[in-house]
């Protein structure tokens, strides 16, 4: 993927709302970025407002009327809510249904009860995998580090032998694989398949969690050898169900949007005709929108009437869980607006002229536009949805495939070494009672393997599919 076709070049080239030269636009894509990251460094603002700001400050840069700039801002704000707000929302429920009715515990309890000295690691990889696909990153840790300590100290285990592993299984989940936040705007906004996305970030993922989790953790844990602390992370939020889904009906549920969206993968791959019965099922089943839905539906009973709920009490389960993510959309859809002013603007043009003659390949490209960002902002979301904005008009004219991998590649580039600017470093740094520089010898180097170890799985199966 390292030529840009003659339709990829057309498909960046709609009037832009500026007639700025290429040196300008680039002058206004750092000014606008540099905005963003002072106000999120700096000042602590929002990201939802730095985002706005940098966005409309982008179009002043670069020339535009600032009615345009904020027709276009409103724009992609609008259009990325609609296409990925849904489905935060449906993940958002199913995740908090897990929660709450004790079937995350059960997950985790059931693992921990078959996995025993050498192999306790791998249930932690396992564990914060199936729990963290469903759930946003923060969440997940909130739930799984009072098993990580509580594990470590019952079974007399290095901290980091046991915490390394399931810091890494949340976060590859958090970065590559819908429907969380970042992956899905990737898809949405270089219009990528999301079932083929999801089945190549499945296989990304799996190598990748292995090499940053078991494998990393046995020297990680020479590195830093500290006891696991006394007092454990806040208690869960809400009171014990009476009962607890079982096993096999929870992992079911947490699975089941999965299994939908990968048999519409491998129907498109197999049958390849809009017209045949069983592809057009397929398509409606295995869309994100009835994938997540039928999950959130499903749940309602294998998890919430299962651990007793009232239909009261699943009710208010729903309500809860849509609160918390009123940030998480706001980030997104101020996101998509400032993507939509890069490409109104005619960044995504600039960027295919001066990349065409670039020896350097699309996917390695997109990698470093997102680690550039990652680096600056400390966000990982951030720094997915401006990449994604920043390099869509590369994913024109190219196959299914590529185009999902573009989006892994972005994804990968987004987790690249976390350091003081995330709230994700000083979340685990006071979870795990660790130093700064504890911190950024663990946690900051985990991240980094996780990046580049996916870009590298990225690349190689860009030569193999």
């Amino acid at each position: 993927m390292t030529s840009l076709s003659a339709e990829t070049l057309a498909a960046a080239a709609a009037e832009p709302i500026t007639s700025a030269g290429n040196a300008q636009l680039g002058m206004a894509v750092l000014a606008g970025i540099a905005v963003i990251v002072l106000l999120i460094t700096r000042l602590k603002l929002h990201a939802f407002l730095a985002l706005t700001v940098g966005s409309l400050a982008l179009g002043v840069f670069a020339g535009a009327p600032l009615a345009k700039t904020i027709t276009s801002f409103t724009a992609g704000l609008g259009a990325t809510v609609a296409g990925v707000g849904v489905l935060i929302a449906l993940g958002a429920i199913l995740g908090k249904l897990l929660a709450d009715s004790g079937g995350a515990d059960e997950i985790v309890d059931t693992i921990l009860a078959r996995a025993k000295g050498r192999a306790m690691p791998w249930a932690m990889v396992l564990i914060a995998s199936v729990i963290g696909l469903p759930l946003f990153f923060e969440v997940g840790i909130v739930l799984l580090i009072p098993v990580v300590l509580l594990v470590a100290r019952r079974g007399n285990y290095s901290l980091m032998r046991i915490g390394v592993p399931a810091l890494a299984g949340l976060s590859v989940m958090h970065g590559l694989i819908p429907p969380h936040p970042g992956p899905l705007v990737a898809v949405d906004a270089l219009h990528a398949n999301l079932g083929v996305t999801l089945a190549l970030g499945v296989v990304v993922a799996i190598p990748t969690v292995i090499i940053a989790g078991p494998l990393f953790s046995r020297y990680a844990a020479r590195w830093v050898d500290i006891p696991a602390p006394e007092q454990l992370a806040p208690p869960r939020p809400t009171a014990a169900p009476e009962h607890r889904p079982r096993f096999g009906a929870t992992v079911f549920t947490v699975l089941l949007p999965v299994a939908l969206m990968l048999v519409k993968a491998l129907v498109d791959i197999v049958v390849d005709d809009p017209a045949h019965p069983v592809q057009r099922v397929t398509d409606v089943v295995g869309s994100p929108l009835i994938a997540l839905l039928a999950a959130v539906l499903v749940g309602m009973f294998t998890l919430g009437r299962a651990a007793g709920f009232t239909r009261e009490r699943i009710s208010a389960t729903v309500e809860k869980s849509l609160a918390p993510i009123a940030g998480i959309l706001l980030i997104v859809g101020a996101g998509g607006g400032f993507k939509q002013t890069l490409i109104d603007a005619g960044v995504g043009q600039m960027i295919l002229e001066l990349s065409k003659n670039w020896a350097v390949p699309t996917l390695l490209l997109a990698w470093l536009i997102a680690v550039a960002i990652r680096l600056a902002t400390g966000s990982a979301t951030v720094a997915t949805i401006s990449a994604a904005g920043l390099v869509a008009p590369l994913a024109a004219g190219t196959s299914t495939t590529e185009t999902a991998l573009l989006v892994l590649a972005i994804g990968a580039g987004s987790l690249f070494f976390s350091h003081v600017n995330d709230a994700g470093f000083w979340l685990v740094k006071e979870y795990f009672g660790m130093t700064v520089g504890q911190t950024l010898k663990t946690w900051s180097v985990m991240e980094t393997i996780i990046s580049v170890a996916g870009l590298g799985f990225v690349l190689l199966l860009s030569l193999v599919v």
